[in-house]
C-alpha cells in the first residue's frame, strides 16, 4: 500500500479505509479515500500494519518534523490504553476548545456522536495560557516521556453559609483589624476571623475589607484605609484577592486563608456554626485572567490539592471571575 504525504496530509487512498478507518477508527474519508493525519500514520508504522510514508519510517517521520514528539507519545498512550481517537484538525472534527485530539469513549470511534476527552498536548517546559483551560483534558509530556493528564474544567462555587453578622467596630493593626468584644455570631455563626480569646476577634485584611463594604465593620478610616493598607501590603494582588473573597462570600461560600496549603483561600460551602465545622472541600488560587501557567505549577497544585483531600480551583480575574478546577485523571 503506498502512502504520501501532501502537505499536513498523509493520503492513503480507498483500499486503506476498510482497513483503517471502518475497523480501527483512522483517518478521515474523503471522497471514498482515506486521509490521514501524520501522527496516525506514523502510529501505523510504528505498529507494523504499513510499511512507510514517502519512504519515510517512523523514526524517519519523527525526525523529519511531520510529526510532533510529544504528540505521538500522547496517540500512542491513549491508543495502547484501548481509545480511538482522532487528530482535532479544521474540517475533520467540531473541536470548540482548542484541542489536538478528539477522544472516545470505549467502544466508540469517529462514527459516533460521543465524545469522551478532548485533550491538549503540552510539554512540561510550554506555557499554559490560563484562558485556554476548561472543559479540555491537558496532557503534559516531561522530559523522561512520562505522562499526566490534567481534566479542566469549568465550575459553579456555591453554598448555604449565611449567617447574620451585627456591626463591629476594629482597629486597624499593621496587617490586620482587631476587634474587641465582638459579636459571638462574628466567629461562631459567620467563621470571620480568628479567635484570640473570648474578647477579641482578629480579622485579615481582606476579611475587614468586605465586612467594611458590606456596612458591617465600623474603623478609622472606613474601607479605603483597609484597601490601602492591603494594597500597601501586598500591590495589585489584594485587590484580585478581595474581588475572589466577595464573590466567594456572596455565593455562600467561607473563605479562609489557604496559606498552609500554598493557596489564597480554603472554602467551606455549608458552615452553621465553627463547633460543627466540616471538612473544608476547594482550594482557591486567585490569579490574573491572562495568567500563564508552567506545567509543573498545575501538576504540584493539584497533587497537593488531592493529598489534603480537596479539590484545586484557580479564580482567574477579568472583566468577571472564571473559576476553572482541575484535577488528575487517569484515562
Amino acid at each position: 500500500m503506498q502512502l504520501t504525504l501532501d502537505g499536513d496530509v498523509v493520503r492513503a487512498g480507498n483500499r486503506a479505509r476498510e482497513r483503517f478507518y471502518d475497523s480501527r477508527g483512522y483517518g478521515r474519508v474523503r471522497d471514498g479515500d482515506l486521509d490521514l493525519a501524520p501522527v496516525e500514520a506514523a502510529h501505523l508504522c510504528y505498529r507494523g500494519d504499513i510499511d512507510a510514508v514517502d519512504g519515510m519510517d517512523v523514526r524517519e517521520l519523527l525526525a523529519s518534523g511531520a510529526v510532533s514528539a510529544v504528540d505521538f507519545l500522547v496517540y500512542k498512550d491513549l491508543r495502547d490504553r484501548g481509545f480511538y481517537l482522532t487528530p482535532a484538525r479544521e474540517g475533520w472534527v467540531d473541536d470548540p476548545v482548542g484541542a489536538d485530539f478528539v477522544v472516545y469513549p470505549r467502544g466508540k470511534g469517529p462514527w459516533d456522536d460521543a465524545v469522551a476527552y478532548r485533550v491538549r498536548v503540552v510539554g512540561e517546559r510550554d506555557d499554559v495560557p490560563a484562558g485556554s483551560l476548561g472543559d479540555c483534558v491537558l496532557a503534559v509530556v516531561d522530559e523522561e516521556s512520562e505522562l499526566t493528564y490534567l481534566d479542566t474544567s469549568e465550575r459553579s462555587v456555591a453554598g448555604t453559609s449565611a449567617a447574620d453578622v451585627p456591626e463591629v467596630r476594629g482597629e486597624l493593626l499593621a496587617e490586620r483589624v482587631l476587634c474587641w468584644d465582638p459579636p459571638a455570631a462574628l466567629y461562631q455563626q459567620a467563621f470571620y476571623g480568628q479567635q484570640l480569646d473570648e474578647d477579641a476577634v482578629q480579622l485579615s485584611l481582606v476579611e475587614a475589607a468586605y465586612l467594611a463594604r458590606e456596612g458591617l465593620l465600623d474603623v478609622d478610616g472606613g474601607t479605603d484605609a483597609i484597601v490601602d493598607r492591603g494594597r500597601d501590603v501586598e500591590g495589585e494582588r489584594f485587590d484580585r484577592r478581595l474581588g475572589v473573597y466577595a464573590a466567594l462570600r456572596d455565593s455562600g461560600v467561607v473563605p479562609k486563608t489557604g496559606f498552609k496549603f500554598g493557596a489564597d483561600f480554603r472554602t467551606y460551602a455549608d458552615v452553621e456554626s465553627v463547633d460543627n465545622l466540616g471538612h473544608s472541600e476547594l482550594l482557591v488560587r486567585a490569579l490574573p485572567a491572562d495568567h500563564d501557567f508552567e506545567p509543573r505549577d498545575l501538576a504540584l497544585d493539584v497533587r497537593l490539592a488531592h493529598g489534603v483531600r480537596k479539590t484545586m480551583v484557580f479564580a482567574l480575574v477579568g472583566d468577571g471571575i472564571e473559576w476553572v478546577q482541575v484535577e488528575r485523571l487517569t484515562p
